[in-house]
């Protein structure tokens, strides 16, 4: 009997984990922003990151003012539509009316490159926390 009960209640406990993490995962953005992209590229490969790595124009990365090292930011180019997700490695931009500096790559697939910047949506999932 006893062991029914906690078979029944260990049941309901994985069902509710189950539609928890599904919650999570169709859960609005933590961060969402509009504003100008720009991209940064040969100049800049191989310089240390913001977060201690080699900047690689050909990885999908990007530098922001304050989202967290290692957030995954899905940036959407409002002109065309086209997305690509992102990692923040880099702090910037540093000009004044750029919100996000995405490298060569990345802009390359929003196909922002032969213009040099777009007005684009930044947007982050929350994330999970590791146990």
């Amino acid at each position: 009997m006893i062991l029914v009960g906690a078979l029944a209640c260990s049941a309901c406990t994985s069902k509710d984990s189950s539609e928890q993490a599904e919650k999570r995962s169709s859960a609005k953005p933590v961060h969402k922003e509009v504003g100008e992209a720009s991209w940064y590229g040969p100049g800049f490969q191989g310089q240390e990151t913001a977060n201690g790595e080699a900047f690689n124009q050909k990885e999908m990365t990007a530098a922001h003012p304050s989202l967290p090292m290692g957030t995954k930011a899905t940036v959407t180019n409002l002109e065309n539509g086209k997305k690509v997700v992102v990692r923040i490695n880099d702090r910037g931009p540093y000009a004044e009316d750029r919100a996000i500096d995405l490298s060569g790559a990345a802009a390359k697939k929003l196909d922002m490159k032969e213009d040099g910047t777009a007005q684009v949506k930044i947007e982050t999932k929350p994330t999970r926390k590791k146990k």
